[in-house]
């Protein structure tokens, strides 16, 4: 029998009309999911162009050849144009990514409106201008500090009850429990007095760290100003002379202070310090106090000669203050909105 007998020529026949379904069937496709999901059925190894195989048997054996070639060639085909179509889909796909992620970098006729500081940094500037027209100038230290400075130097001994109340981040560095994230900005006070000689009028600005639960008035990073005078014959009411006239600088004529006895283990006396606003009320803001002698032995200044004073407050809550801001929160979330009013 030859290859034109009716039995070779159903199976090619059969065979270009399966292939040019699978062909309609893959150009028809709309996604590359919906491609790869229909691969099998359409000529995978169950497919009914695949099972036409199993039918060459039947073919007498003179008539296999050419009807082998005629299937083969089918599914060639149908294979090229499906790797074809998957790539024409997949670079439709990509395109319309491309397109949605499109931004318009093009330039903008009128100019962006400026950028501002932040209404921390604002209140920081303000604070060092302030200082600086007192004859104070202004002193940095590292966030990341040592024990001995942190805590040791400023009179607290291993134990005191009074660490307690700083609840202190530890860093893992040297040995356990000696290096840590700086509780309040006192430690550049400490290198202050061991770098330079007396007389001595510094302010020291800065960011600090504390185990604190984030809520309205408490964050686990925060801001403090911390001020220090050593000089000859200096006393509790040069102290309150500074405060007051920082008070009336800072917030205006129709403010003034007071000094409130209190407790800190590197001040002696010391006390807590409140504004009282022009409508009588009274605000607490921080604390302060005179230099304790041991720390001024321990970081080299003679207490014999020299005696001074330090003081301290929040500067972020200072800018909540001044611009009435409700929530310590808010300050954090970079909410152009909001720092827009500032």
């Amino acid at each position: 029998m030859s290859a034109d007998t009716p039995g070779a020529e159903d199976l090619q026949a059969e065979a270009r009309s399966l292939a040019a379904a699978v062909l309609a069937a893959l150009s028809a496709a709309a996604g590359t999911a919906e491609l790869t999901a229909a691969r099998a059925g359409l000529f995978g190894k169950g497919s009914p162009l695949a099972g036409l195989r199993r039918r060459l048997g039947s073919l007498p054996p003179a008539d296999r050849p050419a009807a082998g070639r005629a299937l083969s060639g089918a599914l060639a085909e149908v294979e090229e144009r499906y790797e074809s179509r998957l790539a024409e889909l997949r670079a439709s796909e990509r395109r319309g990514l491309l397109e949605a992620e499109r931004l318009d970098l093009t330039e903008l006729r009128e100019p962006p409106p400026p950028g501002r500081l932040h209404v921390i940094t604002q209140t920081q500037r303000r604070l060092e201008d302030v200082f600086c027209a007192m004859g104070y100038t202004v002193a940095e230290g590292p966030e990341i500090e040592t024990e001995w400075h942190n805590f040791g130097a400023l009179n607290f001994p291993p134990g005191h009850p009074a660490r307690d109340m700083y609840d202190t981040l530890y860093v893992d560095h040297g040995a356990p429990g000696s290096t840590l994230l700086r509780t309040h900005t006192s430690p550049v006070q400490v290198r202050v007095m061991q770098g330079q000689s007396p007389p001595l009028f510094v302010v020291a600005p800065g960011r600090c760290y504390r185990q604190d639960t984030a809520d309205a008035t408490h964050m686990p990073v925060f801001h403090q100003i911390e001020g220090l005078v050593i000089d000859e014959d200096i006393t509790l009411g040069d102290l309150a002379g500074a405060i007051e006239t920082f008070t009336t600088a800072y917030f205006g004529p129709g403010f003034t202070s007071r000094l409130r006895p209190s407790y800190f283990p590197f001040t002696e006396p010391s006390a807590e310090f409140d504004v009282q606003r022009p409508d009588g009320t009274w605000l607490e803001l921080g604390g302060c106090g005179m230099v304790h002698p041991s720390v001024l032995e321990v970081c080299g200044v003679d207490p014999e000669r020299w005696s001074g004073f330090a003081f301290g407050f929040g500067i972020d809550r200072l800018a909540m203050l001044r611009y009435g801001i409700d929530d310590l929160r808010d300050l954090w979330t970079n909410d152009v909105r909001f720092l827009e009013q500032f």
